[in-house]
């Protein structure tokens, strides 16, 4: 592996784990056996390595979603097995770390709020348009509307004055806010997947 690859591979490690702010540059060095004149070789500053370690992650939800996309049995399903993702993916990282983001290192939060109102937000309208055309979700719902309400509510988890670590579990809110979101848009037929996708996720746990 390029040095250039293990740096950013232990920073990414190292971030999800306790955060952006509470990890130094130090740190990484030390966890690297290298000193920190070699991180600043191939990353002139904390920022441009904080820049590479979202693309990372980034890439991977693009490539996730597009392969959930092509697995799943119908829109109904892609949301369970969205969520299923989702889960696994704020498991593994620390509560602070969209804070941090957001607060220290604005200019790299921009290409997550990029990548939500470009990316993710077509992948929501396409699953609302295809859930309409096989009869899941109700004719008359505002795809607009509802592919907005579901980003937002989505990226609200990561709010700590609106559901702080310590009172609720973020697996919990997302499952809590995709059960309303899906039972407010879902038809009789859409309904009844709900149920066996439920009912099989319930089995898995």
């Amino acid at each position: 592996m390029e040095p250039q690859e293990r740096i950013l591979q232990k920073a990414h490690e190292l971030f999800m784990l306790y955060g952006i702010r509470s990890v130094s540059m130090d740190e990484i060095a030390n966890h690297l056996g290298i000193s920190k004149k070699t991180i600043y070789q191939y990353y002139p500053d904390k920022e441009a390595l904080v820049s590479g370690v979202v693309d990372i992650e980034l890439t991977c939800n693009e490539s996730e979603c597009k392969n959930i996309a092509t697995v799943c049995e119908n829109p109904i399903h892609e949301l369970f097995l969205s969520i299923d993702n989702f889960q696994e993916m704020i498991s593994m990282m620390n509560p602070s770390l969209m804070y941090d983001l957001e607060k220290y290192h604005p200019n790299v939060f921009k290409k997550i709020s990029d990548h939500k109102y470009k990316f993710m937000f077509e992948i929501i309208k396409n699953n609302l348009e295809r859930g309409i055309e096989d009869g899941l979700y109700r004719p008359e719902i505002n795809v607009n509307i509802l592919t907005n309400f579901r980003l937002a509510s989505v990226f609200m988890i990561f709010n700590q004055e609106i559901f702080p670590h310590t009172k609720y579990q973020a697996a919990e809110v997302i499952d809590e806010m995709t059960d309303n979101f899906l039972n407010g848009l879902a038809t009789a037929k859409g309904q009844k997947l709900i149920t066996k996708y439920k009912q099989q996720r319930n089995k898995k746990q």
